[in-house]
Order: structure tokens, then sequence, then C-alpha cells
């Protein structure tokens, strides 16, 4: 399998150069240049487990790696989460959740980025070279990718964070690792700004080399593989025996989690419907109801993971829609970047697929308390996004909401749903002993301007460098 730009101007690479890279060299995102399809498969793979599920799917786009090593990094990845099932499914009223929270960080992000701090760890001891990752989060991408790479001998990793916007106790996740390959970068800005920070730093291909960046957020398509993989594994298991189509609620900002599912559908398994549910940052919602795809102000929110503007797996998106049309995807993003706006010729809607909404925080609060009042399960706000977006679907068949983090990763907002004095059952499951005892932990962090010399100064002053022996190899 080989992987091109979603720009068209970088020469086609195998799976490893692509995930080492990162960024395409042209600016774009890499993709593979098929989607494969296990549509005559689905039957052998009903009853599969989460790790064997992975390593059927992974090996349709793996292709460079040996089997017994893919096998072997897929099992070590998810070792370490808390559930036997990795992702299970909840039944909570009319509707499933998909827990994606039982991994190191209590977050799905450890979904893909366990695999793929495993995934680095094994293309440089290969290759006998090191990496500076540099990576931005809203939230719980820059913990789960610390917790992936943490320790690990070849590693630097760089993460930026808008100072004061994620909730406490996803900072503290961050900070609070003070392994010597770990750095916190508080960025004076918004998500936007530091999204935007590390794009630029990627398209400066020299600087990229001399100091071999790679990238951790989903702008790295091994991010979205792995996580094809838990919507193929629910929409088979919720198929009965591959009878009936499942639909998915996906509280997504940046787009990634939601285009895993397109993918997902695109390779033959049984999804119906996706919903993409945002926050008052609504960019994908009106776009998907309008076809206008417009930049605007970020809305800081009780979900701030969401807090984004500009997605950047959104490109993506449109490579695919096109027909794998760089040309016009190239198009569509020099309008966007020098205009602000994009107005897109269609028919409505503008997906067959995907239906889109926005839910404020009022709503947002009001499905935390109907939850745990009538059916005593606790959502996270992000979650809680999801499942209230889930009165899109009126259909019989089954309904899945992604939970993408523990509900005590956000205490604050859910005391506020709940109204909390005394309700010590509820206050229980605002609780968590991985997160209970960071406030006790040493934390270490940089404060950053929004300026892209002060990040390559910062990069250049702390990035790991190549020793003798990696010299001499390369």
């Amino acid at each position: 399998m080989q992987y091109v730009s979603t720009r068209g101007a970088t020469s086609p690479m195998q799976f490893q150069e692509a995930v080492l890279a990162g960024l395409a060299p042209d600016g774009g995102l890499l993709l593979p240049e098929k989607i494969p399809s296990l549509r005559n498969r689905l039957e052998d793979l009903l009853d599969l487990e989460f790790v064997d599920l992975a390593f059927e799917v992974m090996r349709e786009y793996i292709t460079d790696i040996a089997s017994d090593d893919l096998r072997d990094l897929i099992q070590r990845s998810y070792a370490n989460f808390d559930s036997p099932d990795i992702t299970p499914l909840v039944a909570v009223g009319n509707i499933h959740v998909m827990e994606l929270f039982h991994g190191p960080t209590l977050a799905f992000k450890d979904v893909a980025l366990q695999f793929l701090g495993n995934l680095f760890e094994y293309l440089l001891a290969s290759r006998n070279q090191h990496m500076n990752i540099l990576g931005a989060t809203s939230g719980d991408t820059g913990s789960a990718a610390i917790a992936g790479v943490q320790g690990k001998a070849k590693i630097n990793i760089f993460v930026m964070y808008p100072q004061g916007k994620p909730s406490r106790l996803q900072e503290l996740q961050m900070t609070t690792v003070t392994d010597d390959n770990v750095f916190c970068l508080a960025v004076d800005g918004s998500f936007d700004d530091c999204q935007s920070l590390m794009k630029s730093v990627f398209n400066d291909l020299e600087f990229k080399q001399e100091f071999h960046l790679g990238a951790v957020n989903s702008v790295n398509w091994a991010r979205v593989l792995a996580q094809v993989v838990y919507y193929a594994y629910a929409s088979l298991k919720l198929s009965k025996k591959l009878t009936q189509r499942v639909s998915f609620c996906v509280p997504t900002g940046n787009f990634g989690d939601i285009l895993a599912g397109y993918i997902a559908k695109m390779m033959g398994f049984p999804i119906k419907t996706l919903v993409l549910a945002s926050n008052e940052n609504d960019i994908l919602p009106v776009f998907f109801n309008t076809g206008i795809y417009k930049k605007g102000g970020v809305h800081f929110t009780l979900s701030p993971s969401m807090d984004i503007q500009v997605a950047s797996n959104f490109e993506r998106y449109l490579y695919l829609r096109s027909g794998m049309d760089s040309a016009a995807v190239c198009k569509f993003m020099e309008e966007f970047e020098s205009q602000g706006e994009v107005v897109l010729q269609h028919n409505h809607p503008v997906d067959e697929t995907i239906r889109a909404v926005s839910i404020d925080t009022r709503e947002t609060l009001d499905t935390i308390a109907k939850y745990a009042n009538e059916h005593a399960y606790v959502l996270d706000p992000h979650t809680a996004v999801g499942v209230a977006a889930a009165r899109l679907i009126k259909s019989d068949e089954p309904v899945v909401c992604l939970a993408t983090a523990h509900p005590a990763k956000f205490p604050e907002a859910i005391k506020r749903a709940l109204s909390l004095k005394d309700q010590s059952e509820t206050m229980a499951a605002l609780q968590h002993p991985r997160l209970q005892q960071l406030a006790e932990l040493e934390e270490r962090k940089v404060a950053i301007a929004a300026d892209i010399d002060a990040l390559k100064a910062y990069i250049t002053a702390h990035a790991r460098l190549a020793d003798k022996t990696e010299s001499t190899a390369s």
C-alpha cells in the first residue's frame, strides 16, 4: 500500500515513511492511495476480539511491516487497558455508549496513541534514528501522546496547549510527567494558534529535516487508522450477524474521529449514519448543513477539546469526497486560506452519510443531568455533546455514542450540571485513582508566546540530536 498527499505534489511513499513524515512535504495530509474493502470478509470478522480485529484491519494498510511484528505491536499497545474489551459497549437507555476511555490517560486518544508510540519506537530502533515529536492539543491528545512515548530512548516530545483552556486535570496529566524527554509548552493563545504554529514548523522542510520532526496529532495517518478499528468493532458487534446497520454519534472538533468512521464505512463495515456533534464552535455543522465553510472566532466551552474552528482532518474528507481530486482540494484550501470562506456548490445534503448539529452549553448540561438522573450514568461534557446529538437519529437500528473521556476528568462541569452537594454515589464517578494523585506531583511547564520564532528557538535548544552511532548509521 502506497500513501499519497491530498495536495498531489508529494511522491507516493510506503506506510513507514508516511508515519515518520506526519505531514506531507507539500503541506497536504497523507492518505492511502485507495481505501481497501473488507465487505466480502465481514462474516469471518464478526466474532473477533478487538486486538485480532485491529490486526485484520491494519494489515490492509500496513504492507511494509512483517505480520508477526505488527501483531506484536498491536498486542502490546492494548495490554495496559483497564477493560478486556478495550472499547466496551454499554447499553444506556435507548443508546449504546462505546467507552473509549479505558487507556492510561482515560481518553479516547489512548486507543491511537498507545499504538503510535510503540510504532515510533519500533521504526526508530530498526533504523537507528531519533525523533523530535511536535504536537498541539486542546485537551486529551497531549497527555495521551506523552503517555505513549514518555521515557522512550530515541524520542523527545514537545506538546503545545492553549494556556488556561484545557481542564486543570487535563493540564496536570501533561505537566506532571517529568521524564527528561517530555516538554509541555503553555501557549498564549487558542488551540487554533497552536495548530497553526505546528503546521508552520512542519512546512519549513529544512527545519523539519534538521530536527527529525514527527507528528502525533491526527495529521498522522496512523492515528486515524487505529481509530477505524473501534467503528469496525462496534458495528460488527451490534449488527445482529450483519442483518442491520449501526449509526454513530461522534463529538468532534478536529474531524479526525468522525473521519475514521467515514473510512470504516467506505471499507464496507455495517455503518449507516454518522452524526457529527460539535459545541458552539460550529464551523463543521454549518458546512454540512449549508455547504459554507467559514472560520469564526473560537468559543471557549465546557468541552474544551472541541474548542476548535479549523479542523485539520477536514482536508482528508474533502479529498475522499472529491474522488481523490488533489487539484480540487488545493483550490478549496487556497480559497479558504485567502478569503476565510468557501461556498461549496452542492445538492442538499452535502453528504448522505454525515448529519451534523451544534449542541450548546445549556443542552450539554441538561444531557449530563438527564442521564445521571434517569440512568445513573455520568457523561463527561464532550460525550454529552454526542449523546445530545443522538436525537437526530430516528431509527430502530442501534445507535452508538462515543464516550471520549472519563467523567472524572471534568468534575467542575459535572458538578455544575448536577448541582452536587452530597450525592456520594455520583461523586464516586467523579474520582479516579490516577487523577486523584496528580495534585501531589511535581509540575513542569514552560510559557511561550504564539510565535513561530519563539517555538523554533525552544525546539532548537531542547531537541534530541543524533548521537555518533546514529550519525554513522545514517
